[in-house]
């Protein structure tokens, strides 16, 4: 999170929040979640660029380990959070991304509250996940393998698309910038939009849930709806994942 700064003495800096900031940006709804997983995705990208240039073998091993491939997904379960983290060392990558989430993350994570958000967040990433699995079963294509945070982040755009229709807002400005980023496989190689279509699924049932759902359960705290929606939902994926699996 940037701060503010603290003067012009020898140029302008930049400050590190304290606990104090952190605590008032989260009692007052900030997007501390959302800062938190830009921060984070930003360093891991720092280290990939690093030893990418300097030590290609560590970057090698870092993206093997974290990347999903479907063919190994079962075997490598933490694949399935971590290749979000991910990014192409490039800087269009990252940056596409991070400006993406900053556009829907903080007015997500503020309807939801924090946790919410952030549990909405990596449901939309393992629909990602499960959405590789899936094609690669029924394309019989087990050479695919994919990292980014783009699975999640359409998981976020289902999710505000729902809420603007329960509301009653114009959403034609959002389904241009959908229509967008479900054309851009078309245009540029190497995207997988197989993850886009499994987040943007899996974020967006989600949503339909906790805005409607079950009658029953519609006086339940929205924590509680959260616990059992999407407790339900990831089981579902884990099980998509688990059947689509390949049995060598």
């Amino acid at each position: 999170m940037l701060g503010q700064s603290g003067g012009y003495h020898k140029g302008m800096y930049f400050k590190i929040p304290n606990k104090r900031e952190i605590r008032y940006a989260w009692n007052a709804g900030g997007p501390v979640i959302t800062t938190s997983i830009i921060i984070a995705c930003v360093a891991v990208w720092l280290v990939e660029i690093v030893t990418c240039a300097f030590m290609p073998t560590v970057f090698s091993a870092i993206v093997n380990w974290g990347m999903a491939v479907p063919v190994v997904m079962v075997q490598r379960p933490w694949t399935w959070l971590t290749s979000m983290f991910l990014h192409a060392p490039n800087v269009l990558h990252i940056l596409f991304n991070m400006l993406t989430l900053w556009s829907v993350g903080p007015m997500l994570e503020r309807m939801l509250g924090h946790w919410r958000f952030l549990a909405l967040y990596l449901i939309s990433g393992l629909g990602g996940a499960a959405g590789l699995m899936v094609w690669a079963r029924l394309a019989s294509d087990w050479s695919l393998a994919a990292y980014g945070a783009s699975g999640a982040l359409f998981g976020l755009f289902a999710a505000v698309l729902v809420v603007f229709r329960r509301v009653g807002e114009d959403i034609r400005s959002m389904l241009v910038w959908m229509t967008v980023n479900f054309a851009m496989p078309f245009v540029i190689s190497g995207i997988a939009w197989q993850a886009h279509v499994g987040g943007f699924i899996a974020g967006g049932v989600l949503a339909m849930l906790l805005t409607s759902g079950i009658p029953t359960l519609r006086g339940r705290s929205l924590t509680q709806r959260m616990a059992i929606y999407g407790g339900a939902i990831v089981v579902v994926l884990v099980a998509v994942i688990l059947l689509c699996a390949p049995h060598f």
